[in-house]
């Protein structure tokens, strides 16, 4: 069994029009008209690999389900006003438009409504949407273990040993698992920005953490600390607002990131 994910680009537009010619199926298509809303949608299908094709999904029969049906569903959905402030239904009703067209290999979809704020839904789940969300903040840190020598510290941490410590501008993803209510709407991510901001980026922005925070008095505060920390401290809040919170990634630099997850005692990173 095999995961394939096939992203899909376009411009939505509210008003019916036939779409020009296809030029560019990278940047997006169809192209936009004016002040048209970007979209993104990330379309993962489970399967077998064909012996003949090497194919476990049709990528084509993927493009123009997204062109043929989730285009014009989205439209409709927005512009008519039934449902378009209700996310969650939304998602929902957009995953079983495609799923009527592609067949029961769709697994995930995922919708980008920015390069920083993403809504999915799982084949498994379709009462729950996970909403991430990102933010920033500013922090030093030192990473040094007290009891190896300066020599062992320096061997083990490099740079990142010095005394005086050194900064990051930290990215740090949030992650919830969010009930589909009655009326189709899940929680407000004005909610989550708010509890995050209050929670979180106001704690850690432009502080020393082994300085300036208690929960690095005696913790090495490594990426996968600092994700497992920001889990934990947020957790409690997020379960007060009646959703889960699913994970947290953080990245400390372009190239080095580190996923914490709920129900999982260790963090995941990647570099």
């Amino acid at each position: 069994m095999v995961d394939l994910t096939r992203t899909v680009r376009f411009f939505l537009s509210l008003e019916d029009h036939d779409p020009p010619p296809r030029h560019n199926g990278f940047s997006a298509w169809p192209p936009p008209r004016g002040l048209d809303r970007f979209l993104q949608l990330h379309l993962c299908c489970s399967g077998t690999i064909d012996g003949t094709t090497g194919y476990s999904a049709d990528i084509k029969q993927l493009d123009r389900a997204v062109a043929d049906h989730a285009v014009s569903y989205l439209r409709r959905t927005i512009r008519d006003g039934d449902g378009g402030a209700a996310t969650g239904a939304l998602m929902r009703g957009l995953f079983e438009t495609l799923a009527r067209t592609i067949d029961e290999s769709l697994r995930q979809l995922r919708m980008d409504l920015s390069p920083f704020l993403s809504l999915t839904i799982k084949s498994h789940d379709m009462s729950h949407v996970f909403i991430a969300q990102q933010f920033e903040f500013a922090a030093a840190h030192r990473l040094h273990v007290p009891d190896l020598s300066d020599d062992e510290n320096h061997k083990v941490f490099g740079k990142c040993s010095n005394p005086s410590g050194h900064g990051h501008n930290y990215r740090l993803e949030v992650t919830v698992r969010a009930p589909i209510r009655d009326d189709g709407c899940t929680i407000g991510i004005e909610v989550i920005d708010e509890t995050v901001d209050r929670h979180v980026i106001e704690h850690f922005d432009h502080k020393h953490l082994n300085l300036d925070l208690p929960e690095f008095a005696d913790l090495n505060p490594s990426v996968e600390n600092i994700a497992r920390v920001i889990f934990d401290r947020l957790e409690p809040h997020i379960e007060a607002l009646d959703v889960e919170l699913d994970q947290v990634s953080v990245w400390e630099t372009a190239k080095t990131m580190c996923t914490y997850r709920r129900a999982q005692e260790t963090a995941a990173a990647g570099a």
